[in-house]
């Protein structure tokens, strides 16, 4: 299933996207929800970032031709860090290039999301706690990421976490699934999930046993190869099999 949130007049909601439209859903899927006989069409609709978590976790240099391409040795155990939640936009919204970098970078990952409260749990035990699958853009200011010496300023910022455009509830991220990036329609990333070094089973483990996940909330993997900078005027895309493509323009405010 690939369920979406979205607007549609004034509203938001839920729903399970169709050929023609969603069918609106009554609650939360992370919650209790319902399906009703309404089917609101693609015309009518404008697809929101699939979840606002409480918290993304993020996993640095998880391929190892990116990790190369940084002159970075191979980590023994998963790199984390965080992004806040006041970062993510939807599906075609605008990524706004700040005004105190000069040098910001699209990266494409696939994104898990968490079902249930998630605490301690073992890889083998990994599957009961997602929910789902979609599509991200870890959106980072390199010249402050170096700059700074850590994380938090450079991939922070409002509108850097790029969600969608839909969670696919029936994906196997062991399956070699592509993870690719587009700017202006330009293939600039194309890896594998199956690449990753730590999977997502062991994600969830090592991420699960340093804080609680809480349903709706986002471990995004890492990104393969091949990350550049982009500017304001350019359309950044992210692809991966079985999720689709998610779409986003940069602009300067």
């Amino acid at each position: 299933m690939k369920i979406v949130r979205f607007k549609s007049g004034t509203d938001i909601a839920y729903g399970l996207a169709e050929a023609a439209g969603v069918t609106l859903y009554v609650g939360s899927p992370f919650v209790a929800w319902e399906p009703t006989e309404t089917l609101i069409p693609w015309s009518s609709v404008r697809l929101l970032a699939p979840v606002i978590p409480s918290k993304v976790v993020c996993v640095g240099k998880n391929y190892e031709d990116h990790a190369m391409e940084f002159d970075s040795e191979i980590p023994d155990e998963p790199l984390i860090f965080l992004k806040p939640a006041t970062s993510i936009v939807g599906p075609d919204s605008e990524v706004v290039y700040p005004r105190m970098s000069q040098n910001v970078h699209h990266e494409a990952e696939l994104a898990v999301v968490i079902g249930k409260v998630t605490r301690n749990v073992k890889a083998e035990d990994a599957s009961k706690h997602i929910f789902g699958y979609t599509a991200a853009n870890d959106v980072t200011a390199r010249d402050l990421q170096r700059k700074d010496g850590q994380w938090t300023r450079a991939k922070g910022f409002d509108t850097f976490c790029p969600l969608g455009p839909a969670i696919e509830t029936e994906l196997d991220p062991l399956e070699r699934l592509a993870v690719i990036a587009r700017v202006n329609g330009d293939v600039r990333q194309a890896g594998f999930t199956s690449d990753m070094i730590f999977g997502v089973a062991e994600l969830l483990e090592f991420i699960s046993g340093v804080m609680t996940l809480l349903p709706g909330d986002v471990i995004l993997t890492g990104t393969p190869a091949g990350v550049g900078p982009v500017n304001p005027g350019d359309l950044m895309e992210v692809e991966i099999d079985g999720i689709g493509v998610l779409s986003n323009p940069v602009v300067v405010r």
